[in-house]
């Protein structure tokens, strides 16, 4: 597993870390630290293509504006799965599924994950049956 050595300054007062999909800094919070580790983990352990990854993908729903954490995208920029974090000391809870499914109400994405950084849960949709299905770990980029 590769170390994650995130760069963290002070600007405006306030601490921030590089965001390497958004590519400037941003505010630290401990929801931040989870999504900034969890980008790190899906492109140098799972082989996610950082250019196919976008924080903060704004979409509409139901007349109001929403901003998914984290999509990731197939090459032909279909989003593939939605990512919701959460910070550490918050449980992953129905409602925060509840939250995903809404978002993918709009994009019809394969693969749910939730993390708050202690925990992580994926699932992959199965629109046919109209179910889903718990996997036990988060899929290698090749295998959405």
């Amino acid at each position: 597993m590769k170390i994650f050595e995130p760069q963290i300054k002070e600007v405006n007062g306030l601490r921030s870390i590089y965001c390497r999909l958004r590519k400037r800094f941003v505010n630290l919070t401990p929801e931040e630290w989870v999504r900034q580790n969890f980008v790190h983990f899906l492109i140098e352990e799972k082989g996610y293509p950082e250019a196919l990854m976008g924080n903060e993908v704004q979409i509409s729903l139901n007349g109001t504006s929403k901003r998914c954490d984290t999509v990731v995208y197939n090459h032909q920029l279909t989003p593939r799965m939605i990512i919701e974090y959460k910070a550490p000391h918050v449980s992953i809870s129905q409602k925060t599924f509840n939250q995903i499914t809404r978002y993918n109400m709009v994009l019809h994405v394969d693969y749910l994950v939730v993390s708050n950084g202690k925990k992580h849960f994926c699932c992959k949709m199965d629109y046919d049956s109209q179910s889903f299905q718990f996997l036990e770990s988060i899929p290698e980029y090749c295998e959405l």
